[in-house]
């Protein structure tokens, strides 16, 4: 993919890593705002120096239609960091649902969307083998509707049915709850 770079003027401002991390804390998700790029587990890596801020960032999927907005708004973000902000797409590694952060997980459930299981979670070993758990970047991936039942975000229910596999974006299918009768998305386990 191409970079995105920017220069700014000499007075840049100097963060060290940690600031640039909380900073990309602040930018959203473009599709779903209520959680940051970082609680995604999209950034893949932040490198800088006195000249130049490189950030990697990792797509959920192929394809993905956020790809170009979550590149603009991290380079925003980030613009006046460094003389040269360079903000990168790579599939140097297949980004999981595990990468999602503990907070992130939390955020998704609250504002409605229910979050996968982690890989090491005793539902998904039950659902996948064990031989799925030990390689979650396998290129093998279970259907979602061999997975375990969703939970559902609003009651707390696994008491829910996959309505689709097929939500508004890839990495998204479509729920119900049997018990509380609301719809939900649930991100897919990768």
């Amino acid at each position: 993919m191409t970079i995105e770079q920017r220069s700014v003027p000499r007075r840049a401002a100097r963060l060290d890593a940690a600031a640039v991390w909380a900073a990309l804390g602040e930018v959203p998700d473009p599709e779903i705002p209520v959680v940051s790029v970082v609680d995604l587990g999209i950034v893949r890596s932040v490198e800088l120096d006195a000249a130049r801020l490189r950030v990697e960032l990792l797509p959920t999927f192929v394809g993905c239609p956020a790809v170009e907005a979550m590149r603009a708004a991290v380079a925003e973000r980030l613009a006046g960091v460094r003389p040269t902000v360079e903000v990168e797409i790579t599939f140097a590694e297949p980004w999981t649902s595990d990468r999602i952060t503990a907070l992130g997980r939390e955020r998704l459930r609250a504002s409605g969307f229910a979050p996968p299981e982690p890989a090491a979670s005793p539902d998904r070993a039950a659902a996948t083998g064990p031989a799925l758990v030990a390689r979650p970047s396998s290129v093998f991936l279970p259907l979602a509707t061999l997975g375990p039942a969703a939970t559902c975000p609003y009651c707390g229910s696994r008491n829910t049915r996959l309505e689709s596999a097929f939500g508004p974006t890839l990495c998204r299918s479509i729920h119900h709850c049997l018990d509380c009768r609301q719809p939900f998305e649930q991100f897919k386990t990768v």
